[in-house]
């Protein structure tokens, strides 16, 4: 004779309960750890100055705290670690990490401001677009997206290592590649954000 109830429920023992996600997770420690490296970065990369052991130890932080980036998204799917905190938290990590990035370069004067500043406004605005349809669904990252992040950091990473002028047009034209993904990425993230909102 079965022991499940007539309207259909199963037993109690069959029941499965869900269990909360701990806070404390390797995910979620990479992404803090991600956001304590930016000060570490910043710090290597005003020291560098003309020495190129310091340059060689800042591109070294940064590239492992894009590692980190890659590997605690995946940490969190495939264990089933993803927390509120990290989905805040991983966005904020990401975007202190290519802002500092960015901004020093800037400040040391090898990156052009204007190159600084239209990214920054875009993951800004990105950022704000979120927060306005929040209530009407997420927008999934695109392949756009996802390619510009990955273009961003190439870009970056070249410029932080001390390499030779003639690697000067290569370094140039990943970053140029960096800047038009944004700009089309940003718009295109502007056009699904607005029918999403009307659509709700």
């Amino acid at each position: 004779m079965s022991s499940t109830p007539a309207d259909g429920t199963p037993p109690p023992d069959a029941r499965v309960t869900a269990v909360p996600v701990p806070l404390v997770n390797v995910a979620n420690i990479l992404t803090v750890t991600r956001l304590a490296l930016v000060p570490v970065f910043l710090l290597t990369l005003f020291a560098a100055e003309d020495s190129t052991g310091w340059r060689l130890t800042a591109a070294f932080v940064f590239a492992v705290a894009s590692v980190t980036d890659h590997v605690d998204g995946r940490l969190a799917r495939k264990f089933g670690l993803v927390t509120d905190f990290g989905k805040v938290i991983d966005p904020i990590a990401d975007k202190a990490l290519t802002g500092a990035a960015l901004i020093g370069l800037s400040i040391i004067g090898e990156l052009p401001w204007w190159v600084t500043v239209t990214i920054a406004v875009r993951e800004v605005g990105v950022t704000l677009l979120r927060f306005w349809v929040i209530r009407y669904g997420v927008i999934a990252a695109s392949f756009g997206g996802k390619a510009k992040t990955l273009i961003q950091i190439v870009a970056i990473g070249m410029f932080l290592l001390p390499l030779p002028a003639w690697f000067d047009p290569v370094e140039w034209t990943a970053m140029g590649v960096a800047v038009a993904l944004t700009v089309v990425t940003g718009v295109d993230y502007v056009i699904r954000a607005i029918r999403l909102r009307a659509s709700g």
